[in-house]
């Protein structure tokens, strides 16, 4: 008996110290938050702390996709089932827009569903979740009216518009609010940040400030890109200035002050955060999409230090968005350059690495 309670007490142990091991990451991201919660980041930005090993581990490629068919991922939602949402811009200089947008998910096993297919010559950009599983995306329908705005996906319907744009709107970057009342489109080419309720209705200009313009004489004319609501507050890039910017939402709904988290990032594009508490952010710079910067992850640490965590070296090719689940993170590449390497990257986090490169 007393050698039974023995195998029994070493077999505990053992399962505890598995349970240990498996759960470091998890432990090691509540201590992440807890440091680098962000309160009042400074508009300073830069680079270089020194930490051990790489910040993110082990990037595999888990989707490849057919750059001339359209399959160019533009933004990406990591959903609570495990699967993953995927807009994908179907139009493109090179593919000569013979290709309509398609909005994708791919599950945990890696099977993949179409789930709206767009007309040729314009494109599915953002995407996002409501908590009751509806999905909502962007169409970006150059000089149509009748198809540029925001579209729902219920669970048992079909896909439906539930707010019109200009035609001469950017629909790009989409959010939705913690209660899940209110919609934000980030418009790339007017400077706006519109709102839309999220059973429908009319789209009213939030915000528009000349820090969300585009820089007209860039190539690439983009402005307000990447757009999430997080902590009280709508996080939005800036294409073509290299910003990223906070703007609250005050109690009655309207736009607080402009607040500069980080600067001198050309060509950021989406972003996520670490987690929903940690204002700790991953964000793509699309650099090799008009061929002005680096393709690299950063992080961004609150007080708007930030580095970089991957790069081409990697096998990054216009990335343009992340996202976070637990401890692994997602890249969207859209394979703009040469040989059109289109996919969906994944990576480890590591945690430790993370904490150690915060500034404090």
């Amino acid at each position: 008996m007393q050698q039974q309670r023995q195998q029994t007490a070493r077999r505990s142990t053992s399962r505890a110290r598995r349970f240990l091991k498996k759960n470091a990451g998890i432990a090691l991201a509540v201590t992440v938050t807890a440091a680098v919660l962000g309160s009042a980041p400074s508009a300073s930005a830069g680079t270089g702390h020194s930490y051990g090993g790489p910040v993110v581990t082990d990037v595999t490629t888990a989707a490849k996709f057919d750059y001339a068919a359209g399959e160019i991922p533009e933004n990406i939602t990591a959903n609570p089932d495990g699967s993953v949402t995927l807009s994908m811009l179907g139009s493109c200089a090179v593919c000569e827009r013979t290709h309509g947008p398609q909005l994708m998910r791919i599950s945990p096993s890696g099977e993949r569903t179409v789930l709206v297919t767009g007309q040729v010559s314009e494109a599915i950009s953002g995407n996002t979740r409501g908590s009751d599983g509806t999905v909502y995306y962007s169409v970006w329908a150059p000089g149509n009216a009748a198809r540029n705005g925001v579209y729902a996906l219920r669970e048992d319907g079909a896909p439906q518009r539930i707010a019109a744009l200009p035609a001469d709107s950017g629909p790009n970057g989409l959010a939705i609010d913690a209660a899940g009342r209110t919609l934000y489109i980030a418009d790339s080419l007017k400077g706006i940040i519109w709102s839309v309720p999220a059973s429908g209705g009319s789209a009213t200009p939030w915000l528009t400030d000349p820090a969300l313009a585009p820089v007209p004489t860039e190539a690439l004319p983009i402005g307000a890109n990447g757009l999430r609501f997080h902590n009280g507050a709508l996080w939005v890039s800036n294409f073509n200035k290299g910003t990223l910017l906070r703007i609250p939402v005050t109690t009655t709904g309207t736009a607080g002050p402009i607040r500069l988290v980080a600067g001198g990032l050309p060509n950021i594009d989406d972003l996520s955060f670490l987690t929903p508490r940690s204002d700790v952010v991953f964000a793509a710079q699309n650099g090799s999409s008009s061929n002005n910067g680096p393709d690299r992850i950063v992080v961004i640490y609150p007080n708007g230090t930030y580095k970089p965590v991957l790069t081409s070296a990697d096998g990054l090719a216009s990335p343009s968005a992340t996202a976070v689940r637990g401890d692994r993170l997602y890249i969207t590449d859209g394979g703009v350059p040469e040989p059109h390497d289109a996919k969906l990257q994944t990576g480890r986090i590591n945690f430790a690495a993370l904490l150690a490169g915060a500034a404090h």
